[in-house]
């Protein structure tokens, strides 16, 4: 017995490949559940448009002015923020053993940063 294929309806699925091979050119931030980012931001541009001449000012404005200025320890400090604490733990390990030409396990990092003892047992 041949199994028949029915097509499916509606939209193509895009797999990862081909949207990573297109160049992304919309972004939407979602800020509900940053009230205090979504204030400043607000309150920036109320103030920026509080003016006489020219058109609205809108976020998209003030991101296309901002970006640009972001030097490399911004973006290092962007990169930072969004670390667990997990992988702040590993980083620093990382780095301990380029630098000190190590191979410590995490377990032995920790205790040699913590200063733990070992207890030696007595016979």
């Amino acid at each position: 017995m041949e199994e028949v294929k029915k097509e499916r309806r509606g939209r193509k699925k895009i797999k990862m490949e081909e949207v990573e091979k297109e160049k992304q050119s919309k972004f939407f931030v979602d800020l509900s559940k940053e009230s205090e980012v979504l204030g400043n931001i607000l309150l920036m541009l109320e103030q920026v448009n509080n003016k006489s001449y020219g058109r609205e000012i809108t976020f998209k404005d003030l991101a296309i002015y901002s970006v640009p200025k972001l030097s490399i320890k911004d973006l290092e400090k962007v990169q930072d923020s969004v670390l667990t604490d997990m992988e702040r733990v590993q980083k620093l390990l990382d780095e301990y053993n380029s630098k000190n030409s190590t191979h410590l396990s995490m377990g032995e990092f920790l205790v040699k940063k913590m200063n733990i003892l070992k207890e030696e047992k007595k016979n």
